[in-house]
Parts: C-alpha cells; structure tokens; sequence
C-alpha cells in the first residue's frame, strides 16, 4: 500500500522529533523530510515532493503564514496548520485557512506541546484527508474574492411557501466542515447588507477557534458575523456560527427566535452538530428553510435533511456545494445520496442561490 508523504515544518527540534517520532508509527504514513522553517520548507517541497506538508505558524526566516501562500502560488500542496489556541494563534490559523490550507490541529499546550500525543489520532486522520483533498481548490483565492459583486442570475426551479402573513419568515442552515472557512467567506461576502434573513452555521472547529472565525468574517461582509451565544435573539441580516463544543439549537419564545446552546454528547462525533442544528429548526412553523450543506467530510447533516424534507407541508430547500468546488466532497455527497437535495451549486453560485429564495 502507498504510505502518503509527509513533511513536518516547525521551528523546534524537539517537536520535529516528536511528530516525527509520532507519525511513523502509522502504517499509512512515511515522514520523508523534516523542515525547521518556511524557506527550508520551501527547499523540502522540491527535493522530496511530499503528498502532505504540515507547517508551525511561527518560525524565524519564513513563518508559516508566508510559507503558505509561497506553496500554494509555487507547489499546490495540501497544508495541515499546526496552531496554538491564543487569540493571534486562532486569528492566524483563520487566516491560513483563507491561504489555502486544507485543516488545523491546535497544539494541546503551546509552541512546545509535550503531550502532542492527545492530538495524534486527530492530526493522522486529517493528514490522510488532507492527501484526498481536491488540489484544484487549496490555491489562494483570497485576492480574486475581494469585493464579490453582488448579483442575481437564472431562475429559481423550485417553489417554497407562498409568503403570506402568516409565513413570511425564511430561515438560512448551513453545515460544513473541513475547507468550510473558504466556503463561508465566499457566501457571506456575496450577502447584501439588507439580507432579510438570519443564517445559522455549524462549522466543525473546536474551541477558540469559532469566535476568531466569526470576527474575520464580520470584517468581509456587509452582514453582521457573530459566535451565538445562548439565549440570543435572532436577527436577520445576521449570520450566527455556532461556537466550538456547543450544540446550537433556536427555540421560538412569541414571535421572536433564540439562539439555545447545549452541551449535550456528540452526534456522529461532533459537537456543534449539522444534524443537531436542522433537527432543531424542524419544529419550526411557518418558516421557510434552507439547508445548505457545504465541503466536509463525513455525512453530517443527512439525518437532519430527511428530516426536513419529509416534514409536511413541504418548507424546506436543500442545496448542496458540487464536487467541482468542494475541498473535501464527502458532506455534500452524502447529502445528495439522501436523494433529497433539490440543487447543486459550485460555492461562487451559492449565495445569489440562497438570495433567490429569501426574496420570493
């Protein structure tokens, strides 16, 4: 069987040997090189042409941030951060994810983690992820995304509730994980300031990390980005990104929707939840909904669309990101083997999509 090829970048010998030390022990990867900054990374990439590079996000010389967008102009190659959980350690983990890079793992106790080992299991599963990755979507796209223009093309095929005065509310679920923060960046910059309705997210992503993803994208769109906090009141033109080890979940109090957080065990082995967060919503009368499901892997989210799908009278549409698109194609495939997706859009097409409905 071929071992997928791994290149581990950080400042500290003592890291490198530990990672490396770690991850040979795994039958399906071979450490061939080890770089102790982002130029000799850069060196690396071309005498060893490694399947996977992970890179430290602080070093001498070249940090990781500008390693990143040297490999993805130079060598697209699939990148797994390895970050601290500080506020500049979160923030600068959100941005590497903009460059290009397919994941993170956060190191459990700094720069020098000598308990890397609780992350192991993780950074193995997503080095093998990251080596399925779709290349052809990891390069920066952070220029050619500034200032979306805003449009409205094509016409909408499928007919929700007629909005009436009794249901004229439309609610806006999106689920996603791996390649996720490129994907919501590209949505929610194409939103108008008058979005007339609130947008709910689960991005699979721990702790910390949620908060610093909800205010960089509140610094790219013209709607407000927030982390939910419980017992929020849901506004529209506002997007609410469920925050790390939080189910999220909205419950109806008069006329007025709120943001419920739970702690409840995982679902699928997530916590926030796709499948918590449309299954929460399904009680909802009088709502119009749309599901979008976005790149990740896994199939999080399906047990919540056959649910609001079968829901009678029929209120929900269901979108899903193409393959084209998709980072990692595993979410919205096993959305659309449901056989219950009503359309499938690359991510540039999926904002003006969702705007069609919420203005019908």
């Amino acid at each position: 069987m071929k071992k997928v090829k791994v290149l581990i970048t950080d400042d500290s010998i003592f890291m490198r040997k530990l990672l490396s030390d770690m991850l040979s022990k795994h039958p399906s990867i071979e450490v061939i090189a080890t770089a102790n900054n982002g130029l000799d990374a850069l060196n690396k990439i071309n005498d060893f042409a490694p399947d996977v590079v992970t890179l430290d996000v602080e070093m001498p010389k070249m940090d990781g941030l500008e390693a990143l967008k040297k490999i993805m102009k130079e060598h697209p190659l699939p990148v797994i951060m390895l970050s601290s959980t500080t506020l500049t350690g979160s923030l600068n983990t959100i941005v590497a994810m903009e460059y290009g890079a397919v994941d993170f793992v956060a190191k459990p106790s700094g720069a020098i983690s000598l308990d890397i080992h609780k992350v192991k299991e993780e950074l193995v599963e997503k080095i093998l992820l990251a080596s399925k990755t779709n290349i052809k979507t990891l390069k920066n796209f952070s220029e050619e995304n500034k200032n979306i223009p805003f449009a409205i093309t094509g016409n909408s095929k499928i007919e929700l509730l007629e909005k009436t005065s009794e249901n004229k509310n439309t609610l806006v679920c999106i689920g996603t994980s791996t390649g996720g923060p490129r994907a919501l960046q590209t949505i929610l910059a194409s939103l108008p300031e008058s979005f007339p309705a609130p947008i709910l997210i689960v991005q699979h992503m721990p702790k910390h990390f949620t908060k610093s993803l909800a205010n960089r994208l509140n610094t790219m769109s013209n709607i407000t980005v927030v982390e939910a906090v419980h017992n929020q009141k849901v506004e529209n033109a506002t997007a609410y990104i469920a925050p790390g080890d939080y189910h999220m979940g909205i419950v109806k109090k008069g006329r007025d929707l709120y943001i419920h957080l739970h702690d409840s065990p995982p679902l699928k082995g997530h916590r926030p939840s796709v499948d918590f967060l449309f299954t929460s919503v399904n009680h909802l009368q009088n709502y119009q909904k749309i599901a979008v499901v976005l790149t990740g892997m896994g199939n999080d989210g399906t047990e919540g669309i056959r649910l609001l799908k079968q829901t009678k009278p029929p209120n929900t549409i269901c979108i899903a990101e193409s393959e084209e698109t998709a980072v990692v194609y595993g979410m919205p495939k096993a959305a659309l083997h449901t056989g219950l997706v009503d359309e499938v859009h690359p991510i540039n097409d999926i904002a003006k999509k969702i705007h069609q409905y919420t203005i019908k």
